[in-house]
């Protein structure tokens, strides 16, 4: 028994956005690689192997011959085609089909711009061979390989059931475990899939993933031994925080993460960047992270986590009221005279995440009121709410969140570009989109890391669309006596195959 956090929107590859229902398709569903439990390093999964040109642009994988779907059909090269379309077609609407942009058309393809699939980078040379042709040496693609949106999904239930591919039973999947039951605000239930190519490693047979969103109901389910599991600080009763920490089985270690907050910038007064400035400068971070989230998280003045693979992110501004009042003033609001009322958007959760965002907002709304002057409303919503508005533009400013998808400073400086349907700040520059794809077509390391410097600085110093609060550190409680095969690593990822429950392989 897993509790997961909230209730899944989707179980669809393509359309998954949260942590929570990206744990449980990443259990039913795999790409080409997966990403090793200890390391979170790509290593082969439906591909056993593969060849990269010298150049780094096209990359020939060849598929395991005994890969089949859990109902017994064989999985193929054109399926992998097929997936990878299906996310980049403009009628699926997937936020992360910004994933496959790397491919050679891939964006066009996704914008309508062009509208003849064979033309993206993909495609199938035989029944186990996939060629992937890139726009440019892209560093990070083997770890793309294990990401959701690249996961393979069945084709002919899709075609049959449309919208509702998800409620077919017998469900084909291609990863691990195989959907037994999703009961709604009740449980996942997954079983073990035996024809996976990896059963033989598969290590635990029934697993239910509980949609717990109250830190009290987690622990007491965890104390009495109902949950064998817990992911995540949200699931942690705020006030039992330092206490908990100190028991062996409540852990804590740094993860590739940031909390922030968003600016919607094509509203006044935020268009301004002055403005923008003017509130991250006013933020004492440090009593962010003593005060309110005090498990070991380190305040941040720059976006890209510190610890991140192949690059030291670039010192932001910091914290400097007087600057801010400064800044403030020479936008036309000396004291914030004349400054409008405006909201801070934070979502509404049953657990301990929504006292924490409540916590940092009433902490942001006391800071800027004695530093800057200026009165902001809070408006906490339902997660549906939180997302459609924000991915409408319908709010001023919100608490936002972003976890690595892959250990490279890409995965979080990509989401600003002007066309990143994750960007949802209405922010665009040219400057900074010039720098991400001049850095990401560069083989050089150091003259990558300088370029994605460059933008960053763009980002958290001289623009602002956001201001980065602090970073997270992973936090999960269970048993190290009773609960095998996880590991602290810096994305996080704890793939299910890879734990076990130790004199009882049976259940879960």
């Amino acid at each position: 028994m897993i509790a997961n956090g909230i209730e899944p929107e989707t179980l669809d590859p393509a359309l998954v956005l949260g942590i929570s229902e990206m744990r449980i398709v990443s259990a039913m569903f795999e790409g080409l690689t997966r990403l090793n439990a200890e390391t979170a390093l790509p290593e082969p999964a439906l591909a056993e192997k593969w060849e990269i040109s010298p150049d780094g642009r096209t990359y020939v994988f060849h598929l395991r011959t005994n890969l089949v779907w859990s109902t017994g059909e064989p999985i193929r090269a054109d399926d992998v085609v097929y997936s990878w379309i299906r996310a980049l077609s403009p009628a699926t609407a997937s936020s992360y089909a910004g994933q496959l942009f790397y491919l050679k058309n891939a964006e066009d393809f996704n914008a309508g711009k062009i509208t003849d699939p064979s033309l993206v980078g993909v495609r199938a040379l035989d029944p186990f061979t996939v060629r992937v042709e890139l726009n440019q040496p892209t560093a990070f693609f083997l770890d793309l390989c294990a990401f959701q949106t690249l996961e393979v999904v069945p084709r002919r239930t899709i075609e049959k059931y449309g919208d509702n591919w998800l409620m077919a039973r017998p469900l084909p999947v291609s990863g691990a475990y195989e959907l037994v039951a999703w009961r709604i605000n009740d449980k996942v239930r997954l079983r073990k899939n035996p024809r996976y190519w990896d059963a033989a490693g598969t290590k635990t047979e029934l697993a239910d993933f509980l949609p717990i969103g109250s830190p009290t109901t987690a622990l007491n389910l965890y104390e009495t031994g109902a949950a064998d599991i817990v992911w995540d600080k949200d699931l942690v009763p705020d006030e039992l925080v330092d206490v908990l920490l100190k028991r062996p089985d409540f852990h804590s270690y740094p993860i590739l993460g940031t909390y922030f907050i968003r600016f919607n910038t094509t509203k006044k007064p935020f268009d301004d960047p002055r403005v923008r400035r003017a509130l991250g400068l006013a933020i004492d971070r440090e009593r962010i992270t003593r005060k309110i989230t005090r498990a070991g998280e380190e305040p941040a003045d720059h976006f890209t986590p510190s610890g991140i693979a192949r690059y030291h992110p670039p010192k932001g501004p910091g914290y400097d009221p007087k600057k801010a009042r400064e800044l403030l003033a020479e936008a036309g609001y000396p004291g914030g005279r004349g400054f409008p009322r405006f909201e801070y958007m934070f979502n509404a959760e049953a657990g301990g995440a929504a006292k924490i965002h409540a916590k940092v907002a009433v902490e942001l709304q006391q800071m800027w009121r004695d530093e800057l002057g200026i009165d902001m409303e809070l408006r906490q919503v339902e997660w549906k709410v939180y997302l459609a508005d924000e991915g409408k533009l319908d709010y001023d400013l919100d608490r936002s969140s972003w976890i690595g998808d892959y250990n490279d400073p890409d995965t979080f400086l990509n989401l600003f570009m002007s066309d990143n349907a994750n960007n949802r700040t209405g922010w665009k520059n040219e400057k900074y989109d010039e720098l991400m794809r001049e850095g990401d077509m560069q083989t050089d390391p150091s003259k990558r890391e300088q370029l994605f410097q460059q933008a960053e600085l763009i980002l958290v110093r001289d623009e602002c669309p956001v201001i980065p609060l602090y970073f997270y550190v992973g936090f999960n409680y269970y048993d190290p006596q009773k609960i095998k095969g996880i590991y602290h690593n810096v994305l996080d990822i704890h793939p299910l195959n890879a734990i076990w429950k130790v004199h009882a392989e049976n259940s879960h």
